[in-house]
C-alpha cells in the first residue's frame, strides 16, 4: 500500500498545473511531533510506501529527521519533488537518512519548455543537476513528466533522456484539471489522445530497460493486457483502495486529485480514517456507473475516480476520457488509434 504526505505548501516554484497551489507555506501545518506520530499511524495501518512531497517537501527543515523516522518504522521513503534543491550534500543526507528513491519532474527535452511551465527560470538545469546529484550519492531515481498537448510528442525522447542520466524509471502522469491545473484544462489530453499516447508508452516500455508508468491514466492496464505485455502493477487507480494522501494541515483524501476530505488526522487516527471512512468504503466496493460499471476490465484498471468527479460530480461515474468503456470487440491499431 502506498500513502503521500504533502509534507508542506511552502515550494520555490509556481507550477502551471500544480494541484496544491502551492508556493506559500500554510499556517498550521503539521509540525515534526505531529508528523512522526502520524508515520507511526501510517505505518500500523500496513502501509509500506511513503512518499513525501509538497509543495516542495526539501523546503521543510526536519525532513531528514522525518525520513530518517519513516525508515526506522519500517516504510520506504521516497519522493516527488522539483529536484532544484538536491545539492550532492543534500543527496548524501537523504540517503543517510533512508531516503530510498527520488521522482524529479521533466516535462520537456527542452528547457525553454520546461522552465516555462514551472515558471522558474532555470528550472530544467536545477532538475538534471539535482538527478546528476543523486547519481553521485547512490540514490536511486526516476524522471516524472506531467503530459499536455504540448509535449506529448516528446514522450518517448524523454524516456531515452531518463535512460541515459542513470534513471530508474519514467512516470508520466496524466493531467486532472485540480487546483492551478483548472486554469489550463485546455490543454490536457483527450479521449483519443490518450488512447494513442498509452499504447506508444506500452510500445515503448519493449524498447527500453527502465520502467515506465503511466499515472491517473488506468487504462494502460487494460491496453496492456490488449497488447500482451506483462507489468508488476495489479490495478490501475488506486485510490481509496491501496492509496490515499494527506495534506500539510491533516486532511487524509483519497488521492492528490479527488479532493474530498475522508478526515482529518489532527480529529481522528489515521488508520480509524484508512479504515471507517465512508469515501474509501464506497471506491472499495468497486461498483462504478455507465461504461466502467460495464467493463469486463473494471478490476484491473478502475477509471479515473478524480476525472470522474471533475466532470460529472460523482466519483463512481464512468472515467470521461477513456475510448473503450466495456466495448466488445474494441481494437487498437498499431497507432493507437480505433
Amino acid at each position: 500500500m502506498i500513502i503521500s504526505w504533502n509534507t508542506t505548501n511552502a515550494c520555490n516554484m509556481y507550477c502551471k498545473h500544480c494541484y496544491r497551489d502551492a508556493g506559500i507555506k500554510a499556517a498550521e501545518e503539521l509540525n515534526t511531533d505531529e508528523g512522526m506520530a502520524l508515520i507511526d499511524q501510517i505505518a500500523e495501518a500496513g502501509f509500506k510506501i511513503m512518499i513525501f512531497s509538497g509543495g516542495e517537501p526539501l523546503m521543510r527543515d526536519d525532513i531528514f529527521t522525518l525520513v530518517k523516522h519513516a525508515r526506522e518504522r519500517g516504510l520506504r521513503p521516497v519522493f516527488g519533488t522539483n529536484g532544484t534543491l538536491i545539492t550532492p550534500e543534500v543527496a548524501k543526507k537523504l540517503k543517510d537518512s533512508g531516503a530510498m528513491a527520488m521522482g524529479i519532474s521533466l516535462d520537456s527535452v527542452d528547457p525553454d519548455k520546461h522552465d516555462k511551465f514551472r515558471a522558474t527560470p532555470g528550472a530544467w538545469q536545477g532538475a538534471l543537476q539535482g538527478m546528476k546529484a543523486c547519481r553521485g550519492a547512490g540514490l536511486p531515481f526516476q524522471i516524472h513528466t506531467t503530459v499536455m498537448d504540448w509535449n506529448m510528442a516528446e514522450v518517448e525522447n524523454l524516456t531515452d533522456l531518463a535512460e541515459e542520466i542513470g534513471a530508474v524509471g519514467h512516470h508520466i502522469f496524466f493531467l486532472v484539471p485540480t487546483g492551478r491545473a483548472v486554469d489550463i484544462a485546455e490543454e490536457s489530453l483527450r479521449a483519443e489522445q490518450y488512447e494513442e499516447l498509452l499504447h506508444r508508452i506500452m510500445k515503448k516500455q519493449g524498447e527500453t530497460k527502465i520502467e515506465l508508468k503511466p499515472t491517473c491514466a488506468p487504462q494502460f492496464m487494460r491496453i496492456a493486457s490488449q497488447m500482451g505485455i506483462k507489468t508488476r502493477f495489479s490495478k490501475g487507480c488506486l485510490a481509496g483502495i491501496s492509496y490515499c494522501i494527506i495534506s500539510p494541515v491533516g486532511i487524509v483524501q483519497p488521492c492528490a486529485y479527488l479532493n474530498i476530505p475522508a478526515g482529518n488526522v489532527r480529529e481522528k487516527p489515521f488508520g480509524d480514517i484508512w479504515r471507517d471512512s465512508e469515501i474509501f468504503k464506497n471506491l472499495r466496493t468497486e461498483e462504478y456507473k455507465g461504461g466502467c460499471g460495464a467493463c469486463e476490465y473494471k478490476k484491473i484498471c478502475g477509471g479515473c475516480r478524480a476525472r470522474a468527479y471533475y466532470y460529472s460530480n460523482d466519483y463512481m461515474a464512468e472515467e470521461p476520457w477513456c475510448l473503450y468503456q466495456g466495448r466488445k470487440g474494441y481494437k487498437i491499431n498499431e497507432d493507437g488509434s480505433n
